[in-house]
């Protein structure tokens, strides 16, 4: 995990001095407050993709085929490998690897599509969800460490957030997809 140096600002906020020095340098004004805060998002996002690659690597199971074995334990059909890939935002063929790494390990399984026998849907398999059930309480423990001294109204504050983020980011994705 990145090494951060903790202050607080006169607001009694925390932020980074070598963040904020670097930050300066770079910034056309003297507004950084988006850029210190897009920083901050990026390092608690690999701080949490850290914590979550080491809590699957050591059940054998990568933070991808984590997300497609959760993803397919809330249908007891399954799901199809297009629908998985448009849920996660990855390519199809990214979410066969994880289903046929899932199957290797006897916790999902291919079933053919009652709707279409050409095609198949990912179900998770009697093992899938012991291994989800044995995976919730050390995840949700690390969770709550993480978010320790958060209020409930503080972290459904930081997911709105954060999710007012991901809005913007599409919206201007969107913006630069439209322009010649």
């Amino acid at each position: 995990m990145k090494d951060v140096d903790f202050s607080r600002d006169p607001a009694d906020r925390l932020f980074d001095p070598k963040v904020r020095t670097a930050l300066a340098e770079f910034a056309v004004d003297d507004d950084l407050g988006p850029l210190e805060a897009a920083a901050a998002v990026r390092t608690a996002a690999r701080g949490l993709d850290w914590l979550r690659s080491h809590g699957t690597d050591s059940r054998g199971l990568s933070p991808g085929a984590l997300d497609i074995l959760i993803r397919i334990s809330g249908s007891e059909a399954g799901v199809s490998i297009k629908d998985l890939a448009g849920a996660a935002g990855v390519s199809s063929r990214n979410v066969t690897g994880l289903v046929d790494t899932l199957e290797r390990g006897g916790l999902a399984e291919r079933v053919p599509a009652p709707a279409d026998r050409r095609s198949v849907l990912a179900r998770i398999t009697p093992a899938g969800r012991t291994w989800l059930e044995e995976f919730r309480r050390p995840s949700q423990a690390a969770m709550a460490a993480v978010f320790r001294g958060f209020t409930p109204g503080e972290t459904a504050l930081l997911r709105h957030l954060c999710l007012r983020v991901v809005e913007n980011q599409h919206h201007l994705a969107r913006y630069l997809e439209d322009r010649p």
